[in-house]
């Protein structure tokens, strides 16, 4: 998800410098150039989006670990994509029927996001270890029975790329805006939460209670920061840290 919410006063204050950012395109406006750290001051998905879930996720981890530890992110999003556009194999038959007000999104990744998550994964490898991946998309997948099984294909995918075993490499996936708000596409919930049983070692984030936006398909600002929280506060328990 790259964030839909615009993000406000508090979210770009006092951000700590732990928290960092691998910058996966050229950003002008923000000074930041693909491939190189900063601190992860929103926007973190390309340049001109809002608040997501990883935001808060690496707040919370830098809150919750010794002083010594970093923790980057790397945040490669399409908002409104299917979970086919991060298939390695077959994105391109996705790609080709792209909606117009994508390309541009696609193009910044020079169509193939997949690829560039993995370029900039490679970069992190050189500095630090990965511990996790991070997941929430679902909402143009819903009633997609099938979604549990294209994610566990990107997934395998990736540990395969970047080397990665599965039992050290939890797959965190929220869920889409809860039914409790009214969210027009919980009924994909009910489909995320069988994801473990098609990845052993992933991890489901409840979306109860997160505030969503006028929409009802989106979060809200405070959503996004509560969601994002959830998120940071599985990994610390999964790295052993109350």
């Amino acid at each position: 998800m790259e964030g839909a919410a615009k993000f406000e006063a508090q979210d770009t204050t006092a951000v700590d410098q732990r928290f960092r950012l691998l910058e996966a395109v050229n950003c002008d406006n923000l000074n930041r150039t693909k491939g190189n750290w900063y601190t992860a001051v929103p926007p973190l998905t390309r340049c001109k989006t809002g608040l997501g879930p990883v935001d808060y996720f690496g707040r919370t981890l830098v809150a919750g670990l010794p002083k010594n530890i970093k923790i980057g992110v790397i945040n490669v999003a399409i908002g409104g994509c299917k979970i086919e556009l991060f298939d390695k194999e077959n994105y391109q038959s996705y790609t080709a029927t792209a909606p117009d007000w994508m390309k541009g999104m696609l193009a910044e990744y020079e169509g193939n996001p997949y690829a560039r998550m993995v370029e900039m994964a490679k970069i992190a490898q050189q500095s630090g270890i990965i511990k996790g991946i991070l997941l929430h998309q679902g909402e143009s997948n819903t009633g997609d029975k099938a979604w549990p099984e294209k994610v566990k294909g990107v997934y395998e995918n990736l540990l395969k790329d970047l080397k990665l075993e599965a039992k050290n490499t939890p797959l965190l996936a929220g869920e889409v805006v809860n039914a409790d708000q009214g969210g027009v596409c919980g009924s994909m919930n009910a489909i995320i939460a069988t994801l473990p049983q098609t990845i052993p070692n992933a991890h489901v984030i409840s979306s109860a209670g997160c505030p969503d936006g006028p929409d009802n398909l989106h979060f809200s600002a405070e959503g996004y920061r509560m969601l994002g929280k959830r998120y940071g506060e599985k990994m610390l328990s999964l790295l052993g840290k109350k």
